[in-house]
């Protein structure tokens, strides 16, 4: 899996790229530490997108159609793990870009399976590939990403992709070996959230993934319409509706192409879950534990089934995959739109007096 055909290629501290993608390839679903370097370097390099693309055999279809193909995890058993390695990635690369005053970078991650070409689209307008030193991508690269400037980078010191083991997540296996009446769905079909989505940041970008992630047909986002947010702070900063549902949809194409996905206004805190009976489940924040309790309730009253709820609490103090270090900087990451907003206000009034001052000269 890895060679050491290419030894270490820092992009110069002297240039920036405008777009970016970082390719690499992680063993396991435990936060991928040894790329934290990487994802630093990429970030500081990078001024306004980064796509952090990570590929592993634990994220190939979990239901392969060939016997000999090696099956990815199960999406819903999963959750936590996979959700907790984003995070970690999110956060790494975010953080870089605040130090650096880059609020604004846009920046998503990617989980692509060993069992899938990479898609054509992706990457198509980078000015940069970076990728990891020693590291061999196992699937075929558009032409557009070949032949793109590559930086290899340096990580820290890491095993290579472990071997299958007999009865594992990611062995080989025959899809009769269990009657499909007795096996666990490893995604659900219907899959609903919402949110404010202003401002889309790495927060609502996990949320939104993690959806996405267990989805196996079609995705309900419902988007907190504008009537609503009125009492929110710096409304005037506040992105447009219609906005706001384009960049969710422009994400989840970008993160999981292929499903259905339904955009829809929130008027209240219901949304199609207080009516549709083809939603099996719910990813909300732990923030927002409260909105789900009030959606169980309102569908038990209207006799509709119970919602499989998934609730994104990364900076769990009893979490045993996030060492001390990385929890206080999850804790100190200011990953919400009162932030973002409330940033570009203060930009805004900075930009104003910069500019009496030059006319004043």
């Amino acid at each position: 899996m890895y060679t050491t055909n290419r030894t270490p290629s820092p992009f110069p501290t002297s240039s920036s790229a405008d777009r970016a993608i970082l390719l690499a390839t992680v063993s396991s679903l435990d936060p991928p530490h040894f790329l934290a370097p990487v994802i630093s370097a990429a970030a500081s390099s990078t001024s306004a997108h980064l796509i952090i693309v990570l590929f592993s055999r634990h994220f190939n279809d979990p239901r392969p159609k060939s016997a000999v193909a090696f099956r990815g995890v199960s999406r819903v058993e999963r959750f936590d793990d996979v959700c907790r390695l984003l995070t970690y990635v999110y956060v790494q690369a975010t953080s870089v870009a605040q130090s650096l005053g880059k609020v604004l970078m846009d920046i998503d991650v990617l989980l692509l399976g060993l069992d899938a070409d990479v898609p054509t689209s992706l990457g198509k307008d980078v000015d940069v590939v970076f990728r990891v030193s020693g590291d061999s991508i196992p699937v075929p690269l558009p032409p557009h990403i070949t032949s793109a400037r590559q930086s290899y980078l340096a990580a820290t010191d890491h095993d290579s992709i472990d071997p299958p083991i007999s009865g594992s997540p990611s062995s080989p296996v025959t899809t009769s070996i269990m009657p499909a009446s007795l096996q666990r769905p490893s995604r659900l079909p219907v899959v609903a959230l919402g949110g404010t989505f202003d401002h889309l940041h790495a927060g609502h970008k996990i949320l939104l993934s993690m959806a996405a992630w267990i989805t196996g047909e079609k995705i309900v986002v419902g988007v907190t319409d504008d009537v609503l947010l009125k009492k929110k702070s710096n409304p005037h900063l506040l992105q447009p509706l219609p906005f706001r549902m384009e960049c969710v949809r422009a994400f989840l194409e970008l993160f999981r192409p292929g499903i259905e996905y339904a955009i829809v206004p929130l008027h209240d805190v219901y949304g199609p879950t207080g009516w549709d009976p083809n939603i099996q489940g719910l990813v909300v924040s732990h923030e927002t534990l409260s909105g789900a309790e009030a959606i169980a309730n309102y569908r038990s009253e209207n006799a509709l089934s119970a919602l499989q709820t998934f609730v994104i609490d990364v900076i769990s103090p009893h979490s045993a995959y996030i060492d001390p270090e990385d929890m206080e900087l999850m804790r100190s990451m200011k990953m919400s739109s009162t932030y973002i907003r409330q940033w570009i206000a203060d930009k805004s009034v900075e930009d104003e007096e910069n500019a009496r001052v030059e006319t004043e000269k």
